[in-house]
């Protein structure tokens, strides 16, 4: 059973950085991809940012392009993700998550990844 456990969440004021951190266990050759996704009551979980196991190949969403960098170290099992110039509309519940199966979802889609974090919360004020 794969295990992901996010920190580095808190309170920032608008302009200012983050990084979370998201370490992970039991992970196989199997893991596709890992990603970040952050969620506000009342919304849909929505991908953040995503990166292929291992291959260094990422994904964003459009809001968060040039600000937001993932990236993966120890072996892969410690994934990363830089918050920079954080806006209020960042403010959410962030959860990492993993793939370990084999689908036709798109990179940034909930339904892709089947194991997630418990998440960190993130909340910035303007």
């Amino acid at each position: 059973q794969v295990q992901l456990v996010e920190s580095g969440g808190g309170s920032v004021q608008s302009g200012g950085s983050l990084r979370l951190t998201c370490v992970a266990s039991r992970l196989t050759s199997y893991t596709y991809f890992m990603g970040w996704f952050r969620q506000v009551p009342g919304k849909a979980r929505e991908g953040v940012a995503t990166i292929k196991n291992g291959g260094g190949t990422t994904y964003y969403a459009d809001s968060v392009k040039g600000r937001f960098t993932i990236s993966q170290d120890g072996g892969n099992k410690t994934l990363f993700l830089q918050m920079n110039s954080l806006k209020p509309e960042d403010s959410g519940v962030y959860y990492c998550a993993a793939q370990t199966r084999s689908t036709s979802w798109n990179v940034l889609s909930e339904p892709r990844y089947n194991y997630w974090g418990q998440g960190t919360q993130v909340t910035v004020s303007s």
